[in-house]
């Protein structure tokens, strides 16, 4: 792979026999690792539930030797990673069986049923996660009963889920929307109520308060299903559905190939000039992604996600930041 530039595009090149191409699945970073979990290659059909592992440094996939009691085969799953342990809650199967939370030790490859659903959080698919050094957040997503616009947390420490204040009647129930924590505040971006939407939340963790946030400059267009990351103060995202298709999910509907940041303090967007487009990722949707570091530099990590053409993909790109 070439030196890593700021605010450009490069191809991770791989090696082994790695998950392939599929959409819908979730990735996670711990040290020089990623981890890689669910996901479908045809609409609404579970692929696995093996755990992939790249390693960053030597490229390589591998199969994690994963003991214990694991999450069934799924899609529109989500995790997260706090420390050496990573947390994966929902997904779906065929049959609309969600999972529960689940937590995965990268030091003993153990993987560890946490809250069933049957006891904890009520189960979901294509909702979000997003974790601080003791806290699992998860906002939205689709339940039996429709989309939801809860905002719960499953604190790692107590081993018990959290409940905030409802996001009111502003911020609909919605699927895959953007989530981000920064500096004490839960940002809530966009997603699907069956039109994409495109409003922005924001939580005041410590005061227990919601409020509709209006931003300014250039202002990404209504969206669901894409990668959003927080580094610093800012907000980056990438890519996502802008229109979805007649057949809903199992059509491809239109898909964005631009980055996009927020600055959370003087709340404006600014589109990032990503490279020229020779050298960008194709325009995508449904994808994995998470922060990692590549030769010393923090950035956007992609992998797969579905195309224009309803072929999934299986590349995988990365972003640096800027600072």
């Amino acid at each position: 792979m070439s030196p890593v530039a700021e605010n450009k595009w490069v191809k991770v090149d791989q090696k082994g026999a790695g998950p392939g191409p599929r959409s819908s699945h979730a990735i996670a970073v711990v040290g020089n690792k990623v981890y890689c979990f669910g996901g479908e290659l045809k609409p609404t059909i579970p692929i696995d539930n093996d755990l992939y592992v790249f390693d960053l440094e030597t490229q390589e996939w591998s199969l994690a030797p994963a003991t214990g009691d694991a999450p069934f085969p799924c899609f529109g799953v989500s995790m997260v990673t706090i420390g050496s342990t990573i947390y994966v809650y929902g997904g779906r199967d065929a049959s609309r069986k969600y999972n529960g939370l689940y937590a995965y030790e990268t030091l003993t490859n153990k993987w560890e049923s946490l809250s069933p659903v049957e006891e904890g959080l009520p189960g979901r698919s294509y909702h979000s996660m997003a974790a601080d050094d003791r806290k699992v957040y998860v906002f939205g997503g689709v339940t039996a009963k429709g989309r939801v616009n809860t905002l719960h947390a499953f604190d790692v420490v107590d081993r018990r889920w959290v409940e905030y204040p409802a996001a009111g009647e502003a911020c609909k129930g919605r699927g895959a929307p953007g989530l981000a924590v920064v500096q004490g505040k839960m940002w809530v971006l966009f997603g699907f109520d069956g039109t994409e939407l495109d409003d922005i939340h924001c939580f005041d963790l410590a005061r227990g308060e919601w409020t509709a946030v209006e931003t300014a400059g250039e202002v990404p267009s209504a969206r669901s299903v894409f990668p959003a990351v927080s580094f610093g103060k800012y907000i980056v995202i990438y890519g996502g559905e802008e229109d979805p298709h007649e057949l809903m999910h199992m059509g491809a509907g239109k898909f964005c190939g631009e980055v996009y940041k927020l600055d959370t303090e003087t709340l404006v967007w600014e589109k990032l000039l990503d490279g020229t487009e020779e050298d960008k990722p194709s325009p995508r949707g449904w994808c994995a992604f998470a922060v990692a570091v590549i030769n010393g530099k923090e950035g956007l990590l992609v992998h797969g996600g579905n195309s224009p053409t309803n072929e999934r993909l299986d590349d995988f790109v990365f972003l640096g930041f800027s600072s």
